[in-house]
């Protein structure tokens, strides 16, 4: 009987002597916590003992990788900033009257446009101005470009518009009439064609009653033969 303790003792002592791994969390050394992809911190299998144990990004909290805090002290942010919550965010106190991050902060009706809350205008398309040759009504092809582009704004934001023909001073008052009348027709069907809706557009023709430009020279002529838009 006293040979068996003294033998248990004696591999016992053995045991200890030769650095027999201990039982998981118990640790003596980093390699016993490997297996795990942790490291050893007072006898025990942590995740991280620094931060040099965590991947980028991340720190060690309390022996466990966190995400690295954006800030710790106000300090830590830029002008304009505060810490809180660990993340750097806008001081109200130090923003000018009207500013915003967001349209989140605006009054019912506004949005926040560069930084300032503002009302947005309302959206439109520039109303162009198509001009012919003499005693043409056919589209050049300078108008149908000018056109096409127009069509593609009218189709993403529809108006309705008359659409008004006019004539130079040369030729008879009903000629003219009937010529700024072609001319208007023209151009609402190439706008139609290009799908702009034709319920949107109404034709009027006004002759030569209603020049842009006085005078009887080759220039004022020129500018008189012309279709022009008008909202509705």
């Amino acid at each position: 009987m006293f040979r068996k303790i003294v033998f248990g003792i004696g591999m016992g002592a053995l045991a200890i002597m030769m650095g027999c791994p201990s039982s998981y969390p118990n640790c003596k050394a980093d390699d016993e916590c490997a297996e795990k992809g942790e490291v050893c911190v007072q006898g025990t299998c942590k995740e991280c003992a620094t931060d040099a144990n965590c991947k980028l990004g991340f720190v060690c909290d309390a022996n466990q990788c966190v995400p690295r805090p954006e800030c710790k002290a106000h300090t830590d942010c830029g002008f304009g900033k505060v810490c809180r919550a660990q993340k750097c965010v806008e001081d109200s106190s130090m923003r000018a009257p009207g500013s915003c991050t967001s349209s989140k902060e605006c009054s019912p009706g506004e949005e926040c446009q560069n930084g300032f809350c503002a009302t947005p205008q309302a959206a439109t398309c520039t109303l162009p101005t198509i001009y012919f040759g003499f005693d043409e009504s056919q589209l050049s092809s300078m108008a149908q470009s000018e056109l096409s582009s127009f069509a593609s704004c009218l189709k993403r934001i529809p108006m309705s518009l008359n659409v008004e023909g006019h004539a130079d001073e040369r030729g008879t008052e009903e000629y003219n009439l009937q010529l700024s009348n072609r001319r208007a027709a023209s151009v609402k069907r190439y706008l139609t064609t290009l799908g702009v809706n034709t319920n949107n557009l109404n034709t009027l023709g006004y002759g030569k009653n209603r020049p842009a430009v006085r005078g009887s020279n080759e220039d004022a002529w020129a500018a008189n033969r012309r279709v022009e838009f008008v909202s509705r």
